[in-house]
């Protein structure tokens, strides 16, 4: 479904993708972990066509997609900071957002489970930090993308809107689709990743189960296993 071979991203003279090998064969849910300045959003970004690779390649769904656009219609991502006009309301920015994508869409459904509705009307600069949040995974799952992208997902929610999160996740993860994640709530991880895969300055450090994590670092349990990655680092 995602394959990546010999990734290679340089920003002026800083090599922030060292050739990184990346093959997601399966749906599920896979974390992309590491510290800042791993090379996650780059990744990420790339993927997204967002970012143009150095070197290496990227296939989506089995197409290269070097110069090309059309496989974006099958992937939905919330950014970590989604930035829309202030004096836009709620209701607008849904109507604009269908308008641009012209896909079928399952908003309201949506709307009733976050208990947006009261907030329809709302302008998005008078919204707390949390119903913005909730207002911006709505946009990203209304479509019925094959491929979800979600960074830092769970910033600002409530553990009302979390439980839901965490339940749609595993219904479109239950539906075949691929979701990446990108968090820096171990917890989260650790109750929702089937793999996790794991950036180095720049290269694959580690990819597969926590349990395989686990035994990898010869620790008891995922939050120790991390540490344990993160302090070698620096040893």
């Amino acid at each position: 479904m995602i394959t990546v071979n010999g990734l290679h991203k340089k920003f002026g003279k800083n090599s922030v993708l060292k050739g990184i090998d990346l093959k997601i064969e399966r749906p599920g849910i896979y974390a992309i972990l590491g510290p800042n300045g791993s090379g996650k959003t780059t990744v990420i970004k790339s993927i997204l066509g967002m970012v143009l690779p150095s070197g290496g390649q990227i296939e989506v769904f089995g197409q290269n997609i070097s110069k090309r656009w059309k496989y974006r219609r099958e992937l939905n991502y919330l950014p970590q900071i989604a930035n829309f006009p202030g004096n836009l309301k709620v209701a607008e920015l849904l109507n604009m957002i269908k308008d641009l994508r012209r896909m079928p869409s399952e908003e309201e459904h949506l709307i009733e489970l976050f208990g947006l509705q009261p907030f329809l009307k709302s302008k998005l600069a008078n919204l707390s930090g949390g119903t913005k949040q909730k207002v911006n995974i709505v946009i990203t799952l209304m479509f019925d993308g094959q491929l979800l992208i979600l960074d830092e997902p769970t910033t600002g929610l409530d553990p009302a809107a979390l439980i839901v999160l965490k339940r749609i996740i595993k219904d479109e993860k239950a539906k075949g689709k691929v979701i990446l994640i990108t968090t820096h709530i171990m917890e989260f991880v650790e109750e929702m990743a089937d793999e996790i895969v794991y950036l180095l300055e720049g290269k694959i450090y580690f990819q597969g189960t926590i349990k395989e994590l686990t035994k990898r670092t010869n620790q008891s349990d995922f939050q120790h296993a991390i540490a344990e990655i993160s302090t070698s680092q620096h040893a």
